[in-house]
């Protein structure tokens, strides 16, 4: 175990959820009560004070903390320094929450793999969730197994993190993805919505787990362009081409966060060309599997493939 885990300068965060996995409504609810103070000018700090968000998220004062820190974690809200408060909704956020956005209730498959995107492939506020999908080396792994590791890496880099505070974490991580056992509804044991991707699973013995790499049905070609583009814009901007193997095995990279095995990866960059508009395509020049981009990576534009994928999907289910 090393300090790559995680960049340098960056603090690792394994709080701000109150043990409160991600649950439905909860972002649409946040967007439109931060959303009516911005239209109103008032400040978006009072959205989440204590009387006034218990009585209109209808939750207690643990779980409205646990909203802001889903909000934030998933980018429906942003952190700012305005005179309307700390807070404010995103233009993402907007897209998809508002309502007449494309899935304000998180009912497209589109969103959940868009919510994972966010959590799984930058360390800042979900630090569990990104060390797991691109940095845990072992086939299965347990609760205590990922405490360990974490724990580790916490006191190479002189962090004084509980390891009470470790094990909420993962505990956390681990109902965000994973069906809670038992003889409920569907809706009692799915108490996230992202366990709907079966990205992690239950290995067979007692506590473990295991990520289910492979084919991934319900992630749209549009919203793996999103992320690539993403991706680029983060991690190679400079660069005008990507190698096949640092999306696939890269931390941070599409292969990784979404859990794909080559074929299925080798299948979505394949399909890029069109869902960019040229803009990146595949190459297997000289036996090297790359993609290269024909502008500047950064002028790449998420927003149009993001709203590219959801319609992609309508068009399909039409």
């Amino acid at each position: 175990m090393n300090n790559a885990a995680f960049p340098a300068e960056m603090k690792p965060q394994f709080s701000g959820h109150e043990t409160f996995p991600l649950r439905y409504g909860w972002l649409k609810k946040v967007y439109d009560a931060v959303r009516a103070n911005e239209s109103q000018h008032i400040d978006t700090k009072l959205v989440f004070s204590a009387d006034e968000a218990i009585a209109q998220f209808g939750v207690g004062k643990n779980m409205v903390v646990s909203m802001r820190y889903w909000a934030l974690a998933t980018g429906t809200l942003a952190e700012v320094r305005a005179h309307l408060g700390p807070y404010e909704t995103t233009e993402v956020a907007a897209r998809i929450f508002a309502e007449e956005g494309l899935d304000p209730w998180m009912e497209d498959p589109t969103t959940l793999w868009y919510l994972h995107w966010h959590l799984a492939s930058t360390p800042e506020r979900t630090s569990t969730w990104y060390w797991v999908f691109n940095h845990c080396p072992y086939a299965t792994f347990d609760r205590p197994l990922v405490v360990e590791h974490l724990g580790q890496i916490c006191a190479e880099r002189n962090l004084k993190v509980a390891k009470a505070t470790l094990k909420r974490d993962v505990e956390c991580f681990v109902r965000t993805y994973v069906e809670r056992p038992g003889s409920g509804t569907k809706e009692e044991t799915l108490e996230c919505p992202l366990t709907e991707l079966s990205l992690v699973r239950a290995a067979g013995r007692r506590d473990s787990f295991q990520i289910m790499r492979g084919a991934k049905a319900t992630l749209n070609r549009g919203l793996f362009a999103y992320a690539i583009a993403m991706y680029w814009q983060r991690s190679h901007r400079a660069a005008r081409t990507l190698s096949f193997n640092s999306i696939m095995h890269e931390p941070g990279s599409p292969g990784r966060v979404f859990a794909l095995d080559e074929d299925s990866l080798a299948n979505y960059l394949m399909g890029l060309d069109s869902e960019t508009d040229g803009a990146i395509v595949w190459s297997e020049t000289a036996g090297m599997r790359q993609l290269v981009c024909t502008i500047d990576p950064g002028e790449i534009d998420r927003q149009a493939l993001l709203l590219a994928a959801y319609n992609r999907r309508h068009r399909k289910a039409a």
